[in-house]
């Protein structure tokens, strides 16, 4: 068995620092800046950087907003995705992140990235993990006919959303849900990943977590 990987940023003084990643609006950034925002001593982190891998996006102008110092990094500026991978992990260490968060980040990260950051970086998935990974879970969970859904908060791995799962929320699938009209199932799973996702960062962010295989154990390492 692989030795157990752990952190823990509640020993520091300061607050986690966080990178987080976008590639669209930037909801779930903006839950993340709100719950800071509204508890700066307690919530035990701060945004350092937000990254993207496109130019004009509204999560860009969140972060811009909140005078968050932003950096984009594209995959076509790159001669190779092994490349664009190496660029984005030294992009993000620049800013020395206890965890990266992914915050609909659409693009998925190689090798060098992961051993930079590996046990480290966080992300969502609006399906509950290990069913209806990739990206269509909604959808696909409507297709298979489930009475229940929800979101999976994860630790990246190199796998496709097969990552230690840190937290998961349920949500129920009405009559009214089909594969054709997903939208309104995934706008009630997006209001619960937020949630969930701001929970989750906070308690990493203030306990510290140690991953065993891959069980998440969240609270004081070594305690």
């Amino acid at each position: 068995m692989a030795s157990p990987t752990s952190a823990d940023p509640a020993r520091t003084a300061d607050p986690a620092r966080l990178v987080v990643l976008v590639s669209g609006s930037g909801t779930n950034l903006q839950a993340l800046l709100d719950a800071i925002d509204g508890d700066p001593g307690g919530y035990g982190a701060r945004v350092v950087a937000v990254g993207a891998d496109r130019e004009g996006i509204v999560g860009l102008e969140r972060a811009e907003r909140a005078g968050i110092p932003t950096f984009v990094c594209k995959v076509k500026d790159h001669a190779t995705r092994e490349e664009w991978d190496a660029a984005l992990a030294a992009a993000v260490s620049a800013h020395r992140p206890d965890l990266v968060v992914s915050a609909g980040f659409m693009k998925i990260v190689g090798k060098e990235f992961l051993a930079a950051f590996g046990g480290r970086f966080v992300n969502t998935h609006p399906a509950l993990l290990p069913s209806f990974p990739g990206a269509h879970g909604v959808r696909d969970a409507l297709a298979y006919g489930v009475k229940v859904t929800g979101c999976t908060v994860h630790f990246v791995d190199d796998g496709v959303d097969t990552g230690p799962i840190i937290a998961q929320g349920v949500v129920e699938v009405t009559e009214e849900d089909t594969p054709e009209g997903e939208a309104a199932l995934h706008e009630r799973i997006k209001e619960v990943e937020r949630k969930l996702l701001v929970e989750a960062v906070g308690r990493i962010a203030r306990d510290g977590h140690r991953i065993e295989g891959r069980k998440v154990h969240l609270g004081h390492v070594g305690a």
